[in-house]
């Protein structure tokens, strides 16, 4: 049940972006006569002899990170988004009101309040939309763990990113999420990229994909998790606004006629300023 309320909060999961630096210290110890080398034999140190240098200090590099900032999508940031804080509900100019109300999407869905927590890798904000890192949320989207030849290439980094919780009917969950771009073509390379990736995803690997239909602006998927659950992936681009809304389904492959009439849904709300 919680993988799908990650998948657009992160369909790869978060990732994890440690650094460590181990240092060893040895100790010293007095020996006892009968542990002292003999007369004429010299004891090998057991530890490095660090060459002086000026003001006795050894100059150690510092580790920093990039200052410049990141414009590739399809490359995961240097740092990962943070869970020190509830997010707020609204992403600059993306609001609820740019997320379909629950019966556009189908009969008996609602809306839902994620309390987050530590496995979903953020702190619940008491409602049913969050802010999401535009670079993190991006690149989460991407699948991964394809058997497919993977597709290279630079995608644009969004300017805002909004996630939205549903769920349907049958009380299984659904998410979407809203990647705000600075301009229609930044939208559509994305889009085109997302697409691209998605269809040489391939079946196989721990992530298998299958196309389900295709317009030039909305596409409909299958993304199914080597042992685990399948859902609809609905993917639509409009204005300067993309939208990518997933789903848990039983029978995900039977949900084609369903994806086709969310679109007007999507389309009428997510590029509205």
């Amino acid at each position: 049940m919680r993988r799908v309320d990650r998948v657009l909060s992160g369909w790869r999961g978060y990732v994890g972006v440690a650094g460590m630096l181990a240092v060893v210290l040895a100790g010293c110890t007095s020996n006892s006569a009968a542990q002292q080398p003999a007369p004429g034999v010299v004891q090998q140190s057991a530890t490095p002899v660090i060459p002086s240098t000026v003001g006795g200090t050894v100059p150690v590099p510092p580790a920093t990170m990039s200052t410049a900032k990141p414009t590739d999508a399809a490359v995961p940031p240097e740092v990962p988004e943070q869970a020190t804080a509830p997010p707020p509900a609204n992403a600059g100019p993306l609001t609820a009101h740019n997320l379909p109300t629950p019966d556009k999407l189908g009969l008996g869905w609602k809306t839902y309040t994620d309390p987050g927590g530590a496995e979903a890798g953020f702190i619940g904000n008491n409602t049913w939309t969050r802010r999401r890192d535009p670079h993190q949320a991006s690149y989460e989207a991407l699948p991964s763990g394809c058997a497919g030849k993977p597709v290279t290439g630079a995608l644009p980094i969004p300017a805002y990113a909004l996630t939205g919780s549903y769920r349907t009917a049958d009380n299984q969950p659904a998410t979407a999420l809203l990647l705000r771009f600075k301009d229609s073509g930044r939208a559509t390379s994305y889009y085109a990229g997302y697409q691209a990736r998605m269809k040489a995803c391939g079946a196989g690997g721990d992530l298998s994909v299958k196309q389900l239909w295709t317009t030039a602006t909305a596409t409909a998927a299958v993304r199914t998790y080597a042992a685990a659950e399948s859902y609809v992936d609905l993917s639509v681009v409009h204005g300067s606004t993309v939208a990518l809304l997933a789903t848990t389904s039983a029978q995900p492959d039977k949900q084609s006629d369903w994806a086709h009439t969310v679109v007007p849904a999507l389309e009428q709300v997510i590029d509205e300023s």
